[in-house]
């Protein structure tokens, strides 16, 4: 045999291990989501944050990059515009309004149901002591349009005739300062943020979301845009695996509380009384949007859609990828 053809031959063989290599780098690169996240800190909007520190996205051959907005109203704009392919937390009245309103939004699993996580509070020497105290005149805080909390004090207004008027603060920290300030009377808050707080006897507590009709609707949402659901599907699809997989750990393994513990800057004994004290495991169950009879009429009744949704404008809205 000849140089010659003994030099060919190598060639063709490195060239075809190259390829090789190439092919097998093409597969394990892993597929970039870009995520809208309301309130960074709490609980449930953790999710991803704590499956991407504990390799389970990694796992489903994602990357996860973490934009944290100071709400639900933040959060779905993002999506919406394309700057984000899922948002974390958005508003169910908010993705509600958008969707009547042709807005490329879709929803791919429930984020938290029930309100009891929320809660509206005063300074401890405020003369207010309940809902009942806040008269015109007063302020009542909500983080964004559209977000969850903004639904909540909506429902105050309607519900219980509340006559304070509502003002948005934006995310806890920010709303503590307007309140303790005095330039908001009522602030709201969720866990872990204002629990030393309440500990210390600073702020009491006056109302949470559960003092409405909210107790028992799904109130926050996971949502992705049209255009991301149509271009990166099988990626969406992993990555609601990843999320499932990641809210067992958080219930299971003693690991999660140390890994949010570490996020959040807290003590791990904080971290486990957030959870076991205000998030069951139903909670934040993704896989079902809760109480869509009571929902949709309230939807009306505080002028987010001007009419309830069709089965088929629900079919087409709520598209939660099955386990």
């Amino acid at each position: 045999m000849t140089i010659s053809r003994v030099s060919h031959q190598a060639g063709w063989k490195l060239a075809i291990a190259a390829t090789a290599i190439f092919i097998a780098g093409q597969a394990l690169a892993q597929d970039k989501l870009k995520l809208a996240v309301g309130q960074r800190g709490n609980w449930d909007t953790s999710v991803s944050e704590i499956g991407q520190r504990a390799g389970i996205f990694k796992k489903h051959n994602l990357e996860l990059e973490l934009l944290y907005t100071q709400g639900g109203g933040e959060t779905q704009q993002a999506v919406i515009g394309g700057s984000a392919d899922i948002g974390i937390g958005a508003g169910i009245m908010g993705t509600l309004s958008a969707f009547s309103k042709n807005a490329p939004v879709r929803i791919i699993g429930a984020e938290t149901t029930g309100a009891g996580d929320l809660f509206w509070y005063v300074k401890a020497d405020s003369p207010i002591k309940s809902l009942k105290d806040a008269v015109a005149g007063k302020t009542i805080s909500y983080s964004t349009n559209g977000s969850s909390t903004h639904g909540v004090v909506t429902a105050f207004v309607k519900e219980l005739g509340v006559k304070a008027t509502p003002t948005g603060t934006g995310g806890p920290s920010a709303t503590l300062t307007q309140v303790m300030s005095g330039q908001i009377d009522i602030g709201w808050s969720a866990p872990p943020f204002g629990l030393d707080l309440l500990d210390q006897n600073k702020i009491r507590i006056i109302a949470t979301g559960n003092d409405t009709g909210f107790k028992g609707q799904t109130v926050r949402l996971v949502i992705t845009n049209v255009s991301a659901l149509q271009g990166k599907k099988a990626a969406i699809d992993r990555y609601m695996k990843a999320y499932r997989e990641t809210i067992d750990m958080m219930y299971k393994d003693p690991a999660a509380l140390k890994i949010y513990a570490d996020f959040v800057g807290i003590p791990e004994q904080v971290a486990k009384r957030t959870r076991d004290q205000f998030f069951p495991p139903a909670s934040i169950d993704p896989d079902k949007v809760v109480g869509l009879a009571e929902i949709m009429p309230d939807a009306v009744n505080f002028k987010y859609i001007a009419a309830p949704l069709t089965d088929a404008q629900l079919k087409e809205l709520i598209q939660i990828p099955p386990r």
